[in-house]
């Protein structure tokens, strides 16, 4: 006979003693006053590689997982984070990131124009290197466009890098973005160990730089170039469709290297830069963007704006920038760009 209440004993199935323990649960979290910082180099798989101490003699690769309490806030490429527990880096050890701090900027985009989801590709970065070929495969505008767009949303820096010069002139496509005032560097395929390297790593000295493009444009090339001892694999790239295999499958951030005769610790040695290799993508989604956002990289265009009407495309027939332009404040082949970016975010990237 089963007995309930008081009459219950140890062998009632009702009585048994609960799996987890008595101990209330608390919503103070420990505060890791010793946690030690680092820099998020690449993250695969929910484990995260850091490097504690960099420039140091202590300098050391830790891998990590994310503590519970940080709950769902992602870690991505770039992240300053702090770390607790194993931080010796020896193998088969693991840390804890129990802090990410304060993100200076944040490259974002979606899969595509009708996916709400956006995704960061990476933290931190200064600079977001474009790299397209001028031939094989053909140069894609509309991609372009919507990377300088998703760059100005971030409050990054764009920077042209136009490979394979070799099977095409880089002039043309040049010309249509001159307006903007773009830094480029132009490569040959044959340079690309010497000249061509070369050019791309000055615009890269004391920054982090996002290398971004579609497949079998070369990126992942220049980036062997530019860190020869961290060579990833390239791919082999179809001559008639240029379609390529995408050779890189996480972002990995890598340290350029000192230039030549700088002495071993100093500022020069270390104040390289860094250079973050992206997988190839063959779209760029921007429904994460607000366009009131990319106006502030028009610093000529956006006291204009003060009296267009409210949620203004600046495309639009009361649009005030059109005025603005024609008082003589701003060219108008600014003005132009400006709606070129802007409507690159409702067109198809292959148009």
């Amino acid at each position: 006979m089963r007995r309930y209440g008081k009459d219950a004993d140890e062998d009632d199935i009702r009585n048994r003693p609960a799996r987890r323990g008595s101990r209330p649960r608390t919503r103070i979290r420990p505060k890791h006053e010793d946690a030690e910082g680092a820099m998020v180099l690449t993250v695969d798989r929910g484990r995260i590689t850091c490097l504690v101490d960099p420039g140091t003699k202590q300098e050391r690769q830790v891998v990590a997982m994310k503590a519970r309490e940080l709950g769902r806030k992602g870690v991505v490429v770039g992240d300053v984070v702090n770390l607790v527990g194993d931080l010796s880096g020896d193998t088969d050890t693991l840390a804890r990131i129990v802090r990410v701090e304060e993100r200076s900027s944040v490259l974002r985009r979606t899969a595509d124009d009708d996916d709400p989801y956006e995704r960061i590709v990476v933290a931190n970065a200064d600079q977001l290197a474009i790299v397209t070929a001028l031939a094989d495969p053909e140069p894609r505008p509309r991609l372009i466009d919507r990377c300088l767009v998703a760059a100005y949303d971030a409050g990054m820096e764009p920077l042209l890098v136009l490979t394979k010069s070799d099977l095409a002139p880089a002039e043309p496509l040049l010309e249509s973005y001159a307006p903007l005032g773009i830094n480029y560097v132009v490569t040959r395929r044959d340079e690309l160990e010497t000249v061509g390297a070369e050019a791309v790593r000055e615009h890269l000295r004391g920054l982090s730089t996002v290398f971004i493009g579609h497949s079998g444009v070369g990126k992942t090339t220049l980036v062997n170039a530019l860190v020869p001892d961290r060579r990833r694999q390239t791919g082999h790239v179809n001559a008639v469709t240029g379609r390529g295999r995408h050779t890189t499958v996480s972002a990995l951030a890598l340290r350029l290297p000192p230039p030549p005769g700088a002495k071993p610790g100093s500022r020069k040695a270390l104040d390289t830069g860094w250079v973050i290799d992206t997988p190839g993508f063959r779209s760029f989604g921007l429904s994460h963007i607000d366009p009131s956002r990319v106006i502030h990289a028009f610093p000529d265009l956006e006291p204009g704006t003060v009296d267009c009407p409210r949620a203004c495309s600046h495309d639009e027939p009361d649009c005030a920038l059109d005025a603005w332009v024609a008082d003589g404040h701003a060219e108008a082949a600014r003005l132009y760009s400006l709606r070129r970016l802007l409507s690159s975010k409702e067109a198809r990237e292959g148009d």
